[in-house]
């Protein structure tokens, strides 16, 4: 490439990082690391339509961050300012057109398994299981100077124990790297890697992509529910524990009249059953029954003991109505 050409390639490479982050504000920052030009090129092709990827060195990529924060209207694109501390190390962006979900589903499948080299860092640990290699007796040494203890069957290395060859982030040696390739082994995958999420303004971890409108829900309740405790523990009336509050109010009530005897509207049903131990025995049954059939004699005994218990408390006016409803 002549100097001109290249001259010419950085200022469009330029131009087209300045339009794409001006006219998009949804995009993932992913790292680049041992990902081939072929590779790029598949994951460009499964992206088209739902996004595109654009990368650059992070001098040029800083400098048309800049460019537009530094612009007269500047101030709708301040928020790129929060990008900056992901712009290091061997980068590049994947504008999101579509759903974030999505595309990140393509970025994650599209991996190619590879060889371990030299120099590079594993990203996971490997190990090497007990097996009968190919491998002559004139390889015996190289094996006995990573301590991998070793036999000779059939005129071949079988290696007798498994071997933590590698651990997650470690540097690979020539020689693990030599072995591994003697074996026909390629332990590493590589592919885009999310580091980070731009999204109108806010930067944040990939993983709140795995958070469900459940998850959520599930947590505003266990929110609401200590909210309400508190609160009631406070007799401090709040929106939280005001239901309760009205029911807890209406079981004393409930309670008043079995001691006085005084019925209210709102509670002649179930003042009706308490009274009634025969009603009140076939309305535990059928509450079980929709609950699930009896497992056994242990459980109906257990429901006779409960038909005695409340047959005692309705003859009881001492351990009627708050032992009940407290």
């Amino acid at each position: 490439m002549v100097k001109g050409d290249k001259r010419s390639w950085k200022e469009s490479r330029f131009s087209m990082l300045t339009s794409s982050f001006q006219e998009n504000d949804r995009l993932f920052i992913v790292g680049v690391d041992n990902v081939q030009s072929k590779q790029m090129q598949d994951i460009r092709t499964k992206l088209r339509g739902k996004a595109f990827l654009l990368n650059g060195k992070n001098t040029m990529i800083r400098k048309a961050l800049r460019g537009l924060m530094n612009q007269e209207n500047g101030g709708a694109f301040t928020s790129l300012e929060r990008m900056f501390p992901t712009v290091k190390g061997n980068i590049a962006f994947v504008f999101v057109k579509t759903d974030f979900g999505e595309v990140r589903k393509v970025i994650t499948e599209e991996r190619k398994q590879a060889p371990a080299r030299a120099g590079a860092i594993a990203p996971l640990a490997v190990e090497i299981p007990p097996q009968a290699t190919a491998l002559g007796p004139e390889k015996t040494s190289f094996f006995q100077a990573l301590n991998i203890p070793t036999k000779i069957t059939k005129g071949c290395i079988e290696i007798l124990n498994k071997v933590e060859l590698l651990k997650e982030g470690q540097k690979v040696g020539a020689s693990e790297a030599t072995l591994l390739n003697m074996l026909n082994i390629s332990p590493f995958s590589y592919g885009l890697v999310i580091q980070a999420v731009y999204d109108q303004g806010s930067v944040y971890s990939p993983e709140i992509l795995d958070i469900t409108p459940e998850d959520i829900a599930a947590k505003f309740a266990i929110g609401l529910g200590n909210l309400a405790s508190l609160s009631l523990a406070m007799d401090y009336p709040t929106k939280a524990s005001l239901p309760h509050s009205v029911v807890n109010g209406f079981k004393k009530l409930i309670a008043v009249c079995l001691e006085t005897e005084y019925t209210i509207k709102q509670a002649e049903g179930l003042l009706t059953l308490l009274s009634d131990p025969e009603a009140l025995a076939a309305a535990q049954a059928a509450s079980a029954a929709v609950s699930g059939p009896a497992t056994g004699g242990a459980q109906a005994e257990t429901k006779k003991e409960e038909a005695k218990k409340e047959e005692s408390e309705e003859e009881s006016d001492d351990d009627m109505g708050f032992g009940l409803f407290d």
